[in-house]
């Protein structure tokens, strides 16, 4: 046996078997990005900011999964579990004292899925910023009504 293998064997019998992408998994409480539909942080978990928009997107994907950060007391993750039941979706409670993440809540896929915009203050930001560009583009038609007028 070489230094290289034992070394190897007795990292993974007292850490585990180590997983690629250890800190993407930490953070989103256990999936990768690549599989993450929405995410809520614990501040929008605990002041109940998302609701609607996680009932968006809990029927855009029926096969998914929702991931709840254990450390968030249960009171506030009330509505997000009676949500999920009421789409039929599977939620599970991610407990872990030492991993400390910001994401208070996560819907998953089975699968790789790979959307740009996950946080509910990115979705946000995207939908004002859509709302602006059609007031302009009617701003602009009006004005050339009235100039027609």
């Amino acid at each position: 046996m070489s230094k290289k293998y034992v070394k190897n064997y007795l990292q993974e019998g007292m850490y585990g078997t180590r997983l690629p992408k250890e800190s993407e998994r930490k953070k989103y409480l256990g999936t990768l990005r690549e599989r993450v539909a929405f995410v809520l942080t614990v501040g929008d978990v605990m002041s109940d900011r998302g609701l609607d928009e996680l009932e968006c997107q809990l029927k855009k994907h029926p096969k998914a999964n929702l991931l709840l950060n254990g450390n968030i007391s249960y009171r506030f993750l009330k509505k997000e579990k009676e949500l999920a039941g009421r789409f039929s979706i599977s939620h599970t409670t991610v407990s872990n004292p030492k991993n400390d993440t910001e994401i208070g809540l996560v819907l998953t896929s089975p699968y790789a899925i790979e959307i740009d915009h996950i946080y509910l203050k990115d979705m946000v930001f995207t939908s004002k910023k859509e709302e602006e560009l059609a007031e302009q583009s009617k701003g602009i038609v009006s004005k050339f009504k009235n100039l027609f007028d």
